[in-house]
């Protein structure tokens, strides 16, 4: 969980698209590994979400700042 709040911050701070979208697959992919491994339903769903959400905004442009 901490290295997918740390990779959507990192999304969060990109100053290119490309970084942007790189951070936001790696939060992705990092809350996927962290619904994998949860036991409680209700946190498995969360980081479900959570990871799905992620895939969702790479796929957006970055916002502009």
């Amino acid at each position: 969980m901490a290295k997918a709040e740390a990779a959507e911050q990192k999304a969060s701070d990109a100053t290119d698209a490309a970084s942007y979208e790189q951070a936001w697959r790696e939060a992705g992919r990092s809350w996927e590994r962290a619904s994998d491994r949860e036991v409680d339903a209700k946190r498995k769903k969360l980081y479900a979400d959570n990871a799905e959400r992620a895939r969702a905004t790479a796929d957006e442009p970055q916002p502009d700042r």
